[in-house]
């Protein structure tokens, strides 16, 4: 979920991938649906494992997994944990309040960037679920 509404809510201040310690080898269809019925796309999503390549690449990483950043990544100071509950087999009322919580932290950390960059301007939401 917040690989494909960051990818789409901010383009302009990141490039965004995604990838899991345990990821489960599938997009769950409730995730999907979740996006889609946003109007977000959820096109292109996998679920996949953090490599070490990834890492060195990136300048931040959000941390969901539930566990601290000093406990499971080699350079805690480019991560941010996020305390996000994981709506994984519950009903899909779930699935929606885990999207507004991680909605609500990314259009955040799109305004603290925009904020440390000397940006004022909001991110523009997208008008459709058709991938930009």
């Amino acid at each position: 979920m917040a690989e494909a509404f960051a990818r789409q809510f901010a383009p302009d201040l990141w490039d965004v991938s995604s990838g899991g310690l345990t990821p489960l080898g599938y997009v769950a269809s409730l995730t999907k649906e979740t996006i889609e019925r946003n109007n977000y796309s959820a096109e292109g999503l996998s679920s996949k494992p953090i490599l070490n390549s990834h890492w060195q690449a990136v300048d931040l990483v959000i941390n969901m997994s539930g566990f601290e950043k000093h406990r499971v990544f080699e350079d805690p100071e480019k991560v941010e944990d996020w305390a996000v509950e994981d709506p994984f087999g519950a009903e899909p009322a779930a699935y929606q309040a885990t999207f507004d919580d991680i909605r609500n932290r990314i259009e955040d950390l799109a305004a603290r960037l925009r904020a440390a960059n000397g940006a004022t301007t909001p991110a523009t939401q997208p008008q459709s679920s058709e991938k930009t």
